[in-house]
Formats: structure tokens, sequence, C-alpha cells
């Protein structure tokens, strides 16, 4: 692997990890407001982290 390469792996798992962390906070900052909808926010989470997840992978196989 060349540096640029590894530079650019690394900005992905950072922009992957740093995407997942507010779409947690935000979710339980949502889930503080509105207790009753925790379920369908928990839902939206993870699906959000899934893709959020699955294209930083697929990411680091292009870089």
């Amino acid at each position: 692997m060349t540096i640029p390469n590894i530079v650019g792996a690394g900005l992905i798992v950072i922009g992957a990890g740093l995407g997942i962390g507010r779409i947690g906070g935000q979710a339980m900052e949502a889930i503080a407001r509105q207790p009753e909808a925790s379920g369908k926010i928990q839902t939206a989470m993870l699906i959000a982290a899934a893709l959020i997840e699955g294209i930083g992978f697929a990411a680091l196989f292009a870089a």
C-alpha cells in the first residue's frame, strides 16, 4: 500500500466512526425527548448505522 492509500483508509475509518457516533448521540437525545418512540428511533438508528458501516467498509476496499 502506498502512503495516499493508507491516509485515505484512515480518513474513511474516521469518517465512518464520527458518523456512527453522531447517529448514536442524536438517537439518545431523541429517546430522552420522546421515550414512547424509542422503538422506532432505535430501528432507524440501527439501519442508518449499518448503512454507514457498509459504505465505509466498501470504501476501504476501493481505497
